[in-house]
């Protein structure tokens, strides 16, 4: 058995969610690591329930689904991505609740500098579509992410108007890869895929598009952006939900301004009126927010010499008289949680003092 085998195991036992099952990883050590500890061991670990030791302990079932999962995912084309993994979400890491696993199929650096998503009804009016489609244009040249639901409405918009406009983009589902939902939406799918994007689900195959995995999905959605805009949206929906979770992530949200009788306008003018979200008339208001407009290289230069936290400095402590270092030798040196050292690593990263290279090493800039 590998360590993918565990680690896919591990998602399915009973009693353990993303939250608990992380800190369990990092408690013992890897995925396996869980699986080989001891019916002692296991019960003095905090909160651990009994039901979950049991499964533990007695693992063969999980361990066969999970060997099921891997010839799946083998004869798909479909990369399993752990939390510990480098090429995991990052900025997921900074959401507790985000998913001990993701499976993606495509081609898109999830791990993007700049990742937007763009949300809203499935009702979708001519006045949405006007203005999703020039939100999308105009983000061409911000080198972009540009993520969605693969959902019918503004979701759909927002990902043909990106494959229209040679931007990558990922779609999130609420279900196994053995289906694109909503069909319609499988060539779609396809395109995206071919130009550089992709799709992206927690669920394993066989998992069906039900009701409950779309309040799930949403919360990936918002966690993997820095912003979020709302292009249209009622009083009740989806959108208004990934608009709470963004806020409660600490991203940026932006939401159209509608007139005050049209229904699918009336999420948005709400957000804007509670100040849950920033006022959208153009890209110029989310450039500004986001401050891409002074982002140049000289100011990114001058972020080398800002002052490090006490932990930032342990990290940058590891490269010594080295312009280079690996991922692993930070862990060992630093004797950091690894979902902080990443979360640490994206903000370096982020104010231009890291570079990420292949291999799992970083470079000074």
């Amino acid at each position: 058995m590998n360590a993918l085998q565990y680690q896919i195991a591990l998602t399915l036992l009973p009693g353990i969610g993303d939250i608990s099952g992380k800190k369990f990883v990092h408690y013992c050590g890897s995925a396996e690591a869980v699986f080989k500890e001891t019916r002692k061991s296991l019960e003095k670990i905090s909160g651990m329930r009994e039901a979950s030791i049991e499964a533990i302990c007695k693992p063969k079932e999980y361990l066969k689904r999970a060997e099921e999962e891997i010839a799946f995912i083998e004869n798909n084309d479909i990369r399993p991505l752990f939390f510990l993994d480098s090429d995991y979400p990052r900025r997921l890491l900074q959401c507790d609740d985000g998913p001990m696993m993701l499976y993606y199929k495509g081609k898109a650096n999830l791990n993007a500098n700049r990742v937007v998503a763009i949300v809203g009804t499935r009702n979708i009016t001519e006045y949405g579509k006007e203005n999703c489609n020039q939100l999308v244009e105009d983000l061409k040249d911000d080198n972009v992410l540009v993520v969605s639901g693969l959902a019918y409405g503004v979701d759909t918009c927002a990902h043909k108007a990106s494959v229209k406009n040679g931007i990558p983009t990922v779609g999130v589902m609420g279900c196994g890869m053995q289906q694109v939902y909503p069909a319609p939406n499988k060539k779609l799918a396809s395109e995206m895929i071919e130009q550089g994007g992709g799709i992206l689900t927690e669920c394993m195959s066989g998992t069906q598009p039900d009701r409950e995995n779309f309040p799930r999905r949403n919360r990936i959605i918002a966690g993997m952006a820095d912003a979020v805009v709302v292009i249209e949206s009622a009083m009740k929906g989806g959108s208004l939900i990934t608009a709470d979770l963004a806020n409660n992530y600490s991203r940026d949200v932006f939401a159209y301004p509608g007139r005050v009788m049209d229904i699918y306008s009336q999420g948005c003018n709400y957000l804007i009126r509670t100040n849950r979200a920033h006022l959208m008339e153009s890209v110029l208001n989310l450039r500004y927010v986001m401050r891409w407009d002074s982002e140049t290289k000289a100011e990114k230069q001058t972020a080398m010499f800002r002052e490090f936290t006490d932990e930032e400095q342990l990290i940058m402590d590891c490269f010594g008289t080295s312009t280079t270092v690996s991922l692993d030798d930070i862990i060992v040196k630093t004797e950091l949680p690894t979902t902080k050292i990443a979360a640490l690593l994206l903000n370096l990263e982020f104010d231009g003092v890291l570079m990420a290279l292949p291999g799992k090493r970083y470079q000074k800039c």
